[in-house]
């Protein structure tokens, strides 16, 4: 039996049923939706983290059969092992790997398991104009994981890229980068809460009521009252 076939065995035996059944709808898998064919085992989050654990040496060649699976537990598990790969520092080859098959990373828990770690974390202390160029993709994920790789450089309290990115996508026509984007923006309020009221106030009238939601999260009602005015 192959090692992939293997790990697939050990995730069949986590699945609930009751978490097959919901997942679907979940994760919008239906005709038109960004998830649309993907396929479930119904095994959970901390399952799929178990049997990572147990394959964490398993070499590129087996994950990338895992990020091409039908199953979305299977790509998670891989990236999930290629997230353990970073623990001391984010290796050039996973890098290139994760960036050579970003199309695989093809659901936004996908991404935000893994794009902070790998992709913000290779670039903390590089050059950022690989996410502009993510950002500037004609493929959902690419985008997303350029705003939500950023998390890891607001961990270190740098928020600058955030912001320009959030200029860049402000127009976005999918909610999912909304939700993204005003994500990164209320993390990055938590390093420098005055930046982020005069951003939000400035891009008020335009921004996506969505993204405006989720990064005025944490202003008090008041202070939400005034930045949601379209006036």
């Amino acid at each position: 039996m192959s090692t992939v076939n293997e790990i697939y065995n050990s995730l069949q035996s986590f699945a609930d049923k009751e978490k097959l059944a919901v997942y679907p709808r979940f994760f919008k898998t239906g005709k038109g939706e960004y998830g649309e064919g993907d396929r479930f085992i119904g095994v959970s989050v901390p399952h799929v983290r178990e049997v990572a654990r147990r394959y964490a040496d398993v070499p590129l060649a087996v994950v990338r059969e895992m990020l091409f699976s039908p199953w979305h537990e299977m790509r998670s598990c891989g990236l999930v092992i290629l997230v353990g790969l970073c623990r001391n520092g984010v290796p050039a080859e996973v890098y290139n790997f994760y960036l050579d098959h970003t199309s695989r990373v093809n659901n936004w828990d996908l991404v935000d398991l893994s794009a902070p770690t790998i992709v913000g974390g290779y670039l903390l202390e590089r050059s950022r104009e690989p996410l502009f160029r993510l950002a500037g993709s004609k493929l959902l994920w690419d985008n997303r994981i350029a705003v939500v790789s950023t998390l890891c450089f607001i961990r270190h309290g740098d928020v600058g890229t955030t912001y320009e990115l959030a200029e860049r996508l402000m127009h976005h026509p999918h909610d999912l980068m909304h939700k993204a984007t005003g994500w990164m923006l209320r993390e990055a309020g938590k390093v420098d809460e005055r930046r982020l009221f005069d951003f939000v106030d400035a891009h008020r009238h335009v921004m996506p009521r969505t993204m405006l939601r989720y990064a005025i999260e944490r202003f008090t009602p008041a202070t939400r009252r005034q930045l949601m005015r379209r006036d």
